[in-house]
């Protein structure tokens, strides 16, 4: 069934912005993503109400990784400042690693590694660009280093470590 979902005015952008931001607290994040949709449909170029739609698509990571993933990949390129892309290319693939460490199926830590490094590579050049006075892509960065290095499971592909099979 298919409805012509109702416009909001342009005016209750902002407000509509921060009521987004509360339902990602309450980890509602699809409420979160519809509110950015509606907004999103009267003010396309808004960059706080993308910046959280990707937000709230990383959110979504434990129960859809596919398609929240292209969504919030292609809601990257919306966004106007090179810090912001490449902070939030970061934030994409840091997410997507801990869903995979979340999941725990087999190769899972050889997955996240991968993601983590690649947030980490995205952070460094975040870096790069940073504004004054913003730290942000650091502090992710060194997150991210912390859990690799705090957790064992946590290795490329190629030096994955799994439990000997038992024969009999």
């Amino acid at each position: 069934m298919r409805f012509e979902l109702k416009a909001l005015s342009p005016d209750a952008v902002p407000r509509a912005l921060a009521k987004a931001e509360r339902y990602r607290l309450l980890n509602e994040p699809s409420e979160a993503e519809s509110i950015c949709l509606d907004a999103l449909e009267v003010d396309p170029g808004n960059q706080d109400v993308i910046m959280t739609l990707v937000l709230a698509l990383t959110d979504q990571f434990d129960d859809d990784m596919t398609s929240a993933l292209g969504d919030a990949w292609k809601l990257i390129e919306r966004l106007n400042d090179e810090y912001d892309q490449a902070y939030y290319a970061g934030i994409i693939c840091e997410r997507r690693a801990k869903a995979h460490l979340r999941h725990g199926t087999p190769g899972s830590g050889s997955r996240a590694y991968g993601w983590l490094r690649e947030a980490m590579i995205w952070y460094e050049r975040a870096e790069a660009i940073r504004p004054p006075n913003n730290d942000d892509a650091i502090l992710r960065w060194n997150a991210c280093a912390r859990l690799i290095m705090r957790d064992g499971h946590l290795v490329p592909a190629s030096e994955e470590r799994g439990e000997p099979l038992l024969l009999e």
